[in-house]
């Protein structure tokens, strides 16, 4: 495959939904040198898609692109485990200067199909392929025809730029590749209506999504596809019949949203299902896009019984958060949407990281926490501990990357990325949230550590004694 045209990497970074995107400021930052350290376009590529949980996700190139790649995300699937198996090319020196590296390719896909049998194929591009020229494209057209299932090239070389362009990259190939090929299953309800909808950029991580699916199949709604957490390939097959999308991760897939918009004439809102109160608003803005007054009046009573239960039963943990500074360190839709959760509880956020956050985000954060608030874009481990410091900060709630930062300083730490264990979206999030921030702040250790140790008690008591 060739380089990616320039014009398809400028259309994806000029995103006409953005509404930052203007004359004065025309789309997202382009990428600059270093732009990719904190992931590059390929990295965003594979954690956006490798959730489809039926699919063979294919790395083609060095075994170092893919080799940390097995559960290098929190998602959780509902049946196949085939998402969780790392597949390389494994491209070598030899390989590249002697040309074989579309061969190998080739024999991947092969090997794949007949030893897993999956509804298709994806083939990521990386950077020495794609500068050494493989036409994965081609390759991709041939294995389909060979062995008669779906190849799906996605052409996100690391050095196209940053980690949110690739989440763009993913979205687009799914747009051209996948997105109806395929109509889904007639609705089969209990006489109620049954309304499809979507979910882009949901990745069910630590089965976070399962805590909200309970409460569409209340309202009467069918999730065609969460894109990507859970998801199978049939299912992304489908999306195009949705009567509403909702854009769950800030903007990484916007552009999937917008086009099904363009194509299909289907309405999305960007929502988040952290907090109380936005849960409760993302339920109301489904209800009022699909404007079905029988469905809205059972939504408020849904929306008033679940707020009430959850209410009640953070009563006797609310005053133990009540007015707990906080330092949040993340990005993207965590950057504002973890601030209003936090904010549910009583606790007070004293500054919020945005290294990967969009405009929009940005000016979400200044609604929750006033126009003077602090942002953080660098952090360096220094950075973090100044700040933790400066602001008095009671607990710090970031990227597990950031886990042994808090505790060499002795701060209780919660980890809210993508690698944790828990679940904290939806009512049910909720409580598991209180239950982590609790634990955390007020686990014993933090008494034992911040008290001199043994010997330099004794130390003291001598210096005492011979001075007295």
């Amino acid at each position: 495959m060739a380089l990616k045209k320039q014009s398809e990497l400028s259309a994806l970074l000029d995103e006409p939904a953005c509404s930052h995107n203007k004359k004065s400021k025309s789309g997202c930052a382009k990428p600059k040198p270093g732009s990719a350290a904190g992931g590059c376009a390929f990295d965003g590529a594979q954690i956006a898609l490798l959730p489809i949980a039926d699919v063979a996700h294919i790395v083609h190139g060095p075994i170092a692109c893919a080799g940390s790649s097995w559960d290098n995300r929190g998602t959780r699937s509902s049946g196949p485990s085939l998402y969780r198996l790392g597949m390389t090319t494994d491209l070598t020196e030899q390989d590249v200067i002697m040309g074989r590296g579309e061969k190998r390719l080739l024999h991947a896909i092969k090997q794949a199909v007949k030893e897993h049998s999956p509804p298709a194929v994806f083939v990521y591009n990386t950077c020495v392929p794609a500068l050494a020229g493989d036409d994965v494209e081609a390759i991709c057209k041939t294995a389909q025809k060979a062995w008669g299932v779906p190849v799906v090239p996605i052409d996100a070389a690391g050095f196209y730029g940053t980690k949110n362009l690739g989440n763009r990259i993913a979205g687009d190939a799914m747009v051209k590749h996948v997105i109806g090929t395929r109509e889904p299953e007639p609705a089969v309800g209990d006489g109620r209506c049954i309304y499809d909808i979507n979910l882009i950029g949901e990745y069910n991580i630590a089965g976070e999504f399962w805590h909200v699916l309970p409460l569409f199949d209340e309202l009467g709604y069918r999730v065609l596809c969460t894109l990507s957490g859970d998801a199978r390939f049939h299912e992304v097959q489908t999306m195009h019949r949705a009567r509403v999308n909702m854009m769950v991760c800030s903007k990484a897939m916007l552009n999937v949203a917008r086009s099904l918009e363009d194509r299909y004439g289907t309405p999305w809102f960007e929502g988040s299902f952290y907090g109380i109160a936005d849960t409760s608003a993302a339920l109301r803005d489904l209800a009022r896009l699909i404007d079905d007054p029988d469905l809205s009046e059972r939504t408020e009573v849904l929306i008033a019984r679940e707020e009430a239960v959850l209410r009640e039963r953070l009563l006797q943990a609310r005053p133990r958060l009540l007015g707990k500074r906080v330092l949040l360190y993340t990005g993207g839709v965590k950057s504002w949407s973890v601030v209003s959760a936090l904010q549910d509880l009583g606790m007070v956020v004293v500054a919020t990281g945005t290294k990967k956050s969009t405009e929009e985000d940005k000016e979400r954060i200044r609604e929750l926490m006033g126009p003077d608030t602090k942002m953080i874009d660098d952090g360096n481990p220094r950075a973090l501990l100044d700040t933790v410091k400066e602001l008095r900060a009671d607990i710090l709630i970031a990227g597990g990357r950031n886990m042994y930062t808090a505790l060499k300083a002795k701060v209780p730490f919660l980890d809210i990325n993508q690698e944790r264990d828990f679940a904290y979206a939806g009512y049910t999030g909720m409580l598991e949230l209180v239950r982590q921030l609790v634990a955390a702040l007020e686990s014993p250790v933090w008494e034992a550590v911040r008290r001199p140790a043994p010997w330099e008690q004794s130390c003291s008591l001598e210096v005492a004694a011979v001075g007295g």
